[in-house]
């Protein structure tokens, strides 16, 4: 007797709840990492003085364009936001890209805000981390981000 090699019933790993609670914390959390950048960029542009760095910072860069960089990543950090909300695949993986930049941003921007880089920093970790299980909520067929493992079972005839 030969084993069956044909296609079977496929075995679906366990999505994590923190899985699944992850994808919509990292769409509101775009959305509200978007706003903040967007607000710090608009304090960098208007006010020079507000943030202030020391003599020896090696990314010696113009507060002015720090807040360009930080309102053009959170208009795009809040549009991203919403698509993932909206349930566009896409915008997952442009989220986690944006997310890292985030990150790379914050990270060059500790020596004018470190309470406040360092927070973002560790949030835009997370969201990665969210979005990296994507594929299990969302790929998994038509129901979307509401399936769980037990949901595509029964509907799957044996």
């Amino acid at each position: 007797m030969q084993a069956s090699t044909g296609p079977g019933p496929r075995q679906e790993p366990e999505l994590s709840g923190w899985a699944l609670g992850g994808v919509a914390f990292a769409g509101f959390m775009l959305i509200l990492i978007g706003a903040f950048q967007a607000t710090i960029g608009f304090a960098a542009i208007f006010e020079d003085d507000f943030f202030v760095v020391g003599r020896a910072y090696a990314y010696d860069i113009d507060v002015t364009a720090w807040g360009w960089a930080h309102l053009a990543l959170g208009v795009l950090l809040l549009l991203i936001g919403l698509a993932l909300l909206a349930g566009q695949g896409w915008a997952a993986l442009v989220a986690i890209v944006l997310a890292l930049l985030s990150a790379i941003a914050n990270f060059l921007f500790i020596p004018y805000y470190p309470f406040w880089a360092i927070v973002v920093i560790a949030v835009d970790i997370w969201v990665i981390w969210a979005l990296t299980r994507w594929r299990e909520v969302v790929g998994a067929g038509p129901e979307g981000a509401r399936s769980t493992r037990s949901d595509r079972s029964a509907a799957t005839p044996p």
